[in-house]
């Protein structure tokens, strides 16, 4: 993280952390974890077609689904993502 850009803002019934990746450090963010103490931990992921790949492949195809049960799996884009929304494509 590149600790000057990093901010908080409180306000009665919101609260927003902004990040900002240190320099040389390039890719999308794939998951971030938020608790009171490292002891308790949650973990989510953001919206990537991979991440939306991943969760509808653990969901629509458990473990013991054959090859080509999962060669049959819909192609799932991710085509827009906004505080309101978000589109996805299946094909």
């Amino acid at each position: 993280l590149a600790a000057p850009e990093t901010s908080v803002s409180v306000s009665a019934h919101n609260a927003a952390v902004g990040l900002a990746k240190a320099p040389g450090c390039t890719g999308p963010w794939e998951k971030f974890c938020f608790g009171l103490d490292a002891s308790a931990l949650q973990e989510r992921l953001f919206v990537s077609e991979e991440n939306v790949d991943g969760f509808l492949g653990t969901v629509l195809c458990p473990s013991f689904c054959s090859q080509s049960a999962l060669e049959s799996q819909p192609l799932i884009e991710v085509l827009d993502v906004t505080e309101d929304r978000i589109q996805i494509r299946l094909k």
